[in-house]
């Protein structure tokens, strides 16, 4: 491979790039019809909690409803203007924790780990959301009640939600890994960026506010995805 690209001279490496890149956004428009490929987002998720529907109601009072703040990214989610109280290993505390709506068929708490260790959990395991078995538990208090969840506190995994015409334009499928590169002073490349993929989905990678601090993402403009 070195032995070809030697022989090669500079206008030639520019032209075969040019090639590809063209022939990559050719594919992209030709998938999403309007000519230009998606704009791609990366947000940090600071720690907030996915409720039930029953378990919603124990914390709020039966007929309670979920209420928006602001909308996110994609499509259909919102913060809520409800908060709880997570009540960790020796009774420590993370107060005004915001839930996320809409709500889900499962309860559970994502964290950074710095936010684990302030809560007393050193061990937060990674875990892709949905994915709770055998992950830490803890209380929650609401206005209107306690639950206890036997699992459920985790660390997300980073990922990036696609939609099918975008994971096509980077040739993956749901459930691939990718990496994210983040440019700026505090440069560094993720390895393990989890693909989702589903027609609803706007591009945007998740990252928590560890690893979004660590690489000074506020800063920076410079991010893409690499298969």
């Amino acid at each position: 491979m070195f032995l070809v690209a030697a022989t090669l001279d500079r206008t030639a490496v520019e032209r075969i790039v040019r090639e590809l890149v063209t022939e990559r956004l050719r594919k992209q428009a030709r998938a999403r019809g309007d000519g230009q490929p998606s704009p791609l987002v990366v947000n940090a998720s600071a720690r907030h909690m996915h409720l039930s529907q029953p378990d919603f109601e124990k914390l709020f009072g039966a007929g309670a409803k979920l209420t928006s703040m602001r909308a996110l990214y994609q499509e259909g989610q919102f913060a809520a203007e409800q908060t709880v109280t997570l009540v960790g290993p020796r009774r420590r505390l993370i107060s005004n924790l915001r839930i996320l709506g809409p709500l889900r068929n499962l309860s559970q708490v994502e964290l950074a780990f710095t936010d684990a260790i302030t809560l007393g959990i050193d061990d937060i395991p990674i875990r892709l959301s949905g994915d709770i078995q055998g992950t830490p538990g803890g209380y929650v208090m609401g206005p209107a009640g306690m639950l206890e969840m036997k699992e459920g506190i985790i660390r997300a995994a980073m990922h990036v939600h696609m939609s099918p015409a975008d994971a096509d334009y980077y040739g993956v499928k749901n459930g691939d890994i990718m990496r994210l590169r983040v440019g700026g002073a505090a440069a560094m490349t993720f390895d393990k960026v989890l693909v989702r993929v589903d027609p609803k989905f706007r591009l945007e990678a998740h990252m928590d506010t560890d690893e979004a601090n660590a690489c000074g993402l506020h800063l920076t403009k410079e991010v893409a995805l690499v298969k």
